[in-house]
């Protein structure tokens, strides 16, 4: 394969597909629909007159259909069944799914909520006095019955998000699989997939096997003991998600290059999540068998020793920091935006933690690379919302640089962007976006006469972020405070430690380091989350061998699991002699 490098002085070495080897358990793992239809009907055979598969929502029906073909039950229950009928439970959600393209109120109650009683009764009466096979399945099946065999059928979130695009699937009880993807994201974000996460997190510890059934042809199965197994195996070691990539109408080419990403057909890769439990997986492999595990399925399953216990003390079950990758290099401007503080957050949305975040600039063309920040002195509440709305109608363009902070940028520079400060990265800039985990709650206040890549204009929500702008905080202030130097907190021969941020308004520290030494970091058993920054490649390895070398390259995101109480980072490979430069972050206490 020939290279044009743009980015890079020698192809990309980032892996796009990280897996964790796991040791042992290969006998208990089932490949394609035939073998776990075989394990199935051993224990049919020994015995087990109920099967249960609970599904999250997403996962394919035709894939349920075909293991029915090849387990050949005497009767099927499908759990579709006991649910209220679809009209009905959009009126119990009105409140919820809102009118809003984008935004909806999460919806704390569970799958049971919207359970028929009398239908519910009828189905289970099925299984009173009859001596044949039934297999239950869909999303609540276990409301049915959890014996003699249950089984849980987990989907990934990108998956679903993919399928929603591409296969035009509808949420869960609603026929709208023609409605646009913005608003069957949303209904799955604040409704669909946190009541499967809440029964997915019932039933992980009584569950006989787990399914994952990301690929539709070759669905994978494997016993509870080789899932905790797998996932204590996982927790033990550093380890990375999956990345996901897609385009947008803003994005560059940076990604395409040093991300390696294969699809090279696309317009252009906008963004990219390499560190989001909520919608990242993890992949385990038993030999030459890879089995993907939704992120939050390990959050909720195992979050004391994922997040560690004053992380899971402050926010549950959730991961709390993400990084992903906004890549405008060849591209366009970032919406201009703005984020709500916490009381607004939990006010209209139901979330207990808001969305602060930071830029780390991974590369800029320092000729004309800025970021949007903050309020100018002077700017006033009412001047930019006329402008805004005025915009919004296409009777002017907003004039960004007259009520906005416009500042170069360049390599390595990392800017602190509070909740309630307008901000956007401008053209041909490569951000690492270090940042809370929320992830949708973006007020669009400008798209710079945009549509797009599907024709339709970009959602703004202009009042609402009238309403979260700090009026208050302008120039002078974004400059002291989200604009600061690097602080050094440690150095000795060989290695500096800076702490980069964020501000104290914000939950997450940032320390880079600059090292061409091996240098041991503590993590109080609190989880880190690493970047590697500059530098080719870096070796984490544990002082007391608990886990094996990992390796780092450039531009990846790894997890060190609240498990590990130190490890060390040192420069490796190609980059032996060279300095490396690692960003860690972690949860302030």
């Amino acid at each position: 394969m020939g290279y044009n490098m743009k980015y890079l002085d020698q192809p990309s070495n980032f892996d796009k597909y990280p897996t964790t080897p796991v040791h042992g358990c290969a006998s208990e793992v089932y490949s394609g629909v035939k073998s776990i239809g075989n394990e199935l009907k051993e224990r049919i055979r020994h015995g087990a007159k109920t099967i249960v598969i609970e599904t999250y929502v997403g996962v394919d029906e035709c894939l349920l259909n075909e293991l029915a073909e090849e387990i050949q039950p005497d009767q099927i229950i499908r759990s579709i069944d006991i649910f209220v009928d679809a009209q009905q439970m959009e009126k119990m959600l009105k409140r919820y799914v809102t009118e809003d393209r984008v935004y909806g109120i999460a919806y704390n109650g569970h799958w049971s909520d919207f359970v028929e009683q009398d239908r519910l009764e009828k189905a289970k009466a099925k299984l009173e006095g009859f001596n044949g096979v039934t297999l239950i399945f869909g999303v609540g099946a276990s409301y049915i019955s959890q014996k003699d065999i249950l089984v849980y059928a987990d989907m990934t979130i990108w998956e679903i998000q993919m399928r929603y695009r591409n296969d035009k699937i509808s949420n869960f009880n609603v026929l709208n699989h023609q409605e646009d993807g913005i608003r069957k994201f949303k209904r799955g974000y604040f409704i669909d997939w946190r009541l499967s996460n809440r029964l997915k997190a019932q039933l992980m510890k009584t569950m006989d096997y787990y399914i994952d059934s990301v690929n539709k042809e070759n669905p994978v199965m494997i016993t509870r003991n080789a899932f905790e197994h797998g996932l204590e195996t996982l927790l033990k070691q550093p380890f990375r998600t999956i990345p996901f990539f897609d385009e947008g109408l803003w994005g560059g080419q940076w990604m395409k290059e040093v991300c390696d990403v294969e699809d090279k057909s696309r317009i252009n890769y906008a963004w990219s999540y390499n560190l989001l439990f909520q919608e990242n997986e993890v992949n385990i492999s038993f030999d030459d068998t890879r089995v993907n595990i939704p992120g939050y399925t390990l959050c909720l399953r195992y979050p004391k020793q994922l997040i560690g216990e004053k992380g899971f003390s402050r926010f549950g079950a959730e991961y709390p920091i993400r990084y992903d990758f906004l890549d405008t290099m060849e591209g366009g401007n970032l919406s201009l935006q703005v984020h709500p503080d916490t009381q607004y957050f939990q006010t209209n949305f139901g979330f207990h933690f808001t969305q602060d975040e930071s830029y780390y600039f991974m590369d800029a063309d320092e000729r004309d690379a800025c970021m949007y920040i903050g309020l100018k002195t002077g700017a006033t509440k009412e001047d930019v919302a006329r402008d805004l709305k005025r915009a919004a109608k296409g009777e002017i363009s907003f004039p960004a640089e007259q009520y906005v902070n416009k500042v170069p940028v360049k390599k390595h520079d990392h800017y602190h962007i509070p909740a309630g400060t307008i901000h956007c990265a401008g053209r041909n800039t490569m951000v690492l976006e270090i940042s809370s985990a929320p992830c949708i709650f973006t007020f669009k206040l400008w798209d710079w006469g945009r549509v797009g890549l599907d024709g339709i204009p970009r959602p703004t929500h202009i009042d609402r972020g009238l309403e979260v702008i700090q009026w208050d905080k302008q120039t002078d202030w974004i400059k002291e405070t989200c604009m600061f130097d690097p602080i050094v907190t440690e150095s000795g021969e060989g290695y500096t430690e800076e702490r980069t941020g964020l501000h104290e308004y914000e939950f997450i520290e940032t320390r880079r380091l600059w090292t061409k030494v091996k240098v041991l970091r503590k993590t109080g058993n609190e989880t880190h989350a690493l970047h590697l920054v500059s530098g080719r490649e870096a070796l984490i390895e544990s002082p007391s061998e608990s886990f094996k070398p990992f390796v780092i390259h450039y531009a990846e995101s790894v997890c060190i699991p609240a498990t590990i109480s130190q490890y060390t980072i040192r420069p490796y490979g190609e980059s032996e002699n060279e300095e490396i430069g690692l960003v860690t972050s972690f949860v302030r206490f």
